[in-house]
């Protein structure tokens, strides 16, 4: 069954191209929201699988919203779908548990696959932002400490060589496409050795992984 998604914009004109674009990918829209008061009333009514939401919306922001949707829902993934590339925003909706953060400008088959990702434990985040948070793990902002704390340091030595290769290549912000080409391997080799590591390092998703590897100093990120 395809992923039911929920759009939450206030710009009506983004949420009919958006609905379009997704549909012809294969989702299925079920609704949009214009503030985020109406996005946390559309996911009670509707139940989605996915939330993808703007940041910056009348009444409401997307921020807040997030932070209402999560504390009553906390099993819809939410993605903040966005112009805005504030340190502030990023850090506090991934704070707050945001699934990804994405920048508007990104093209649709980029946005179909990273949506898919999700599906499948991924953590969609614009590159460029992924390198912005990385630094943030360096300096000690951690929101998945209290998870990445609990694994033995060893765990990591279970990894193979090429799971580390591709760790450290995702770590650097590249997409699983960009992955593939670097190290000579079909995008779904690369996918399939993430879902892999997740499960190995006991996360929940890419971003988990990500902080863990920045944090056991295997990224020079």
């Amino acid at each position: 069954m395809p992923a039911k998604i929920l759009l939450a914009d206030d710009h009506k004109l983004f949420t009919d191209g958006l609905q379009f674009l997704l549909e012809t990918y294969g989702f299925e829209v079920i609704g949009a929201a214009v503030n985020g008061f109406d996005a946390l009333e559309k996911a009670k009514q509707l139940k989605p699988d996915i939330i993808l939401m703007d940041v910056i919306m009348p009444e409401c922001t997307g921020i807040e919203a997030l932070k209402l949707i999560k504390a009553q829902m906390p099993e819809i993934k939410i993605v903040m779908l966005t112009t805005s590339e504030e340190d502030e925003d990023l850090f506090q909706a991934v704070k707050l548990g945001a699934s990804g953060y994405l920048l508007k400008n990104l093209n649709g088959e980029d946005l179909a696959e990273m949506l898919s990702d999700l599906e499948n434990g991924g953590a969609p985040i614009s590159p460029n932002l992924a390198a912005r948070l990385l630094k943030e793990f360096r300096r000690g902002y951690n929101p998945e400490a209290s998870m990445i704390d609990k694994i033995d340091a060893d765990v990591g030595t279970k990894l193979s060589q090429r799971q580390i290769e591709v760790l450290e290549a995702v770590s650097a912000g590249r997409t699983y496409k960009e992955v593939g080409k670097l190290l000579n391997i079909t995008e779904r080799t690369v996918k399939y050795h993430m879902s892999r590591i997740i499960e190995q390092l006991h996360m929940n998703n890419r971003a988990q992984v990500i902080a863990y590897a920045t944090k056991m100093g295997w990224t020079d990120t």
